[in-house]
């Protein structure tokens, strides 16, 4: 009987199957701890992202107050914020969705994350405002209990950075000479040429110019071609930049995501040929109503005679010489101390000044009529300064023995000159068919840029 029983071996399935019960038993209960420890996670994840994300939105409280900030340092909105958004996904039971609560049970143990932990740190660092958050919270077990594991720690980290918009200074040079008095489209022109076939003045006639002419004693000549251009309805390209400097103050209103981001000044070559030097239309102010209603000032430069100083007039050089005086160190567009500096610059690209030296096309009694000379443009570019270049496109005028000797040969060269001036991607270039105002608007998005959010 003995020795039957030692060597019988019906019923191993069973012995073999109730001694391997106890570990399939641990393995499928520590896969049941271990997944619902990620889905945990995964929601406690959730919670963070929105709170680090949602701390450093462009109109919360916590960016405001960093954009106020005149150093880098902790932003404690931001850090308040975080922690109110987190608590209020945790709270939220569609987003954290835990199996006690989703299955309707009051046991606060069963599987219920405890001693949960939340920390952020926001800080700002020049333009960018950075936060970082780690979350860690228990879990406890209920199968890995059996081999005395009765919690599982996850922790997690969340980080996001918010790159501002830059405070940014438009100093806003603005051709106001003669050749501006063009008219603003090739309908205009004609009106003009149509207008003033009979002018008394030979030098006036059949002219698309519309010439200011006001004597040296400040008595406008009503006679004059602006005058003319005012009489027929022809509106003259000055008039057009000046109504699209104050449409574009109302954008950059518009824009703005925090208080005082943008100031403007603005600038023309002068108000009369006899003293024509940088004039100052607008100082330098965040009151940008002011500028729009000081636009409206903005006018052609009036000549006290038709040919006077043998239309020398346009001096790029000196424009942007001064210009490049008028301008402080620009900083890292951080606060409205370390705004960045932008030359906003409208002009048809053609210079004609005294200029025996220097001139990069043919001179004739040291009058020099070329496009502009970027040796002047680079000169504020070094310095850390942008500029913006919306080129007027320079109209060909094919019944006009002036411009058929002197300009024509380097009309090719006029763009692509503008373009060199202008810092990279801030070109645009309007055609007479073209809204200037639009245009204006459009290169202005572009040198403000969206901010950009990473996480």
């Amino acid at each position: 009987m003995f020795k039957r029983f030692f060597v019988d071996r019906s019923g191993n399935l069973a012995i073999i199957g109730a001694l391997s019960l106890m570990p399939l038993l641990g393995t499928a209960g520590l896969a049941l701890d271990v997944t619902h420890a990620i889905k945990v996670k995964t929601r406690l994840q959730w919670a963070a992202d929105a709170a680090v994300v949602g701390s450093i939105t462009d109109k919360s409280a916590g960016v405001a107050q960093a954009m106020a900030m005149t150093a880098d340092g902790s932003v404690s909105v931001s850090e308040s914020e975080a922690r109110s958004i987190f608590a209020a996904q945790m709270a939220d039971g569609t987003a954290i969705d835990l199996p006690s609560k989703a299955a309707g049970k009051s046991d606060p143990e069963d599987l219920e994350e405890t001693a949960r932990t939340f920390n952020v740190s926001v800080v700002k660092s020049g333009r960018d405002i950075n936060v970082s958050a780690t979350f860690s919270t228990l879990v406890p077990t209920t199968f890995m209990k059996i081999f005395g594991k009765d919690t599982i720690e996850v922790d997690g980290i969340a980080k996001a950075t918010f790159q501002s918009n830059s405070f940014m200074d438009f100093y806003m040079l603005l051709d106001n000479t003669p050749s501006m008095g063009v008219g603003a489209t090739p309908e205009d022109v004609d009106k003009l040429i149509a207008a003033t076939k009979n002018q008394a003045d030979s030098g006036s006639r059949n002219c698309a110019f519309a010439c200011h002419i006001v004597s040296e004693k400040g008595v406008a000549d009503k006679n004059s071609n602006y005058f003319v251009a005012r009489k027929v309805g022809a509106t003259i390209r000055i008039d057009v930049v000046a109504k699209a400097v104050a449409a574009l103050t109302k954008e950059a209103e518009k824009t703005e995501t925090y208080p005082n981001q943008y100031r403007m000044a603005a600038y023309t070559f002068g108000q009369k040929a006899e003293d024509a030097d940088l004039y100052e239309v607008s100082s330098l102010t965040d009151d940008l109503k002011d500028i729009q209603t000081k636009a409206d000032t903005i006018s052609l430069m009036s000549i006290p005679f038709q040919g006077y100083n043998n239309d020398q007039i346009t001096s790029f050089d000196k424009a942007l010489t001064r210009m490049n005086s008028e301008i402080p160190a620009p900083g890292d567009g951080s606060s409205p101390a370390k705004a960045e500096k932008v030359v906003y610059f409208v002009a048809d690209g053609v210079g004609d000044s005294y200029k025996p030296a220097g001139c990069t096309k043919k001179v004739t009694g040291g009058r020099c009529q070329e496009p502009i000379d970027v040796t002047y443009c680079k000169t504020l570019k070094d310095r850390g300064i942008k500029i913006a270049v919306l080129y007027t496109t320079y109209l060909p005028l094919p019944t006009n023995s002036w411009y058929n000797t002197w300009i024509k040969p380097f009309q090719p060269e006029i763009g692509s000159k503008m373009q060199a001036c202008a810092s990279p991607g801030l070109y645009f270039e309007v055609s007479p068919s073209q809204g200037i105002e639009s245009a204006m608007k459009a290169l202005f998005v572009k040198i403000i840029r969206s901010p950009r959010l990473t996480s």
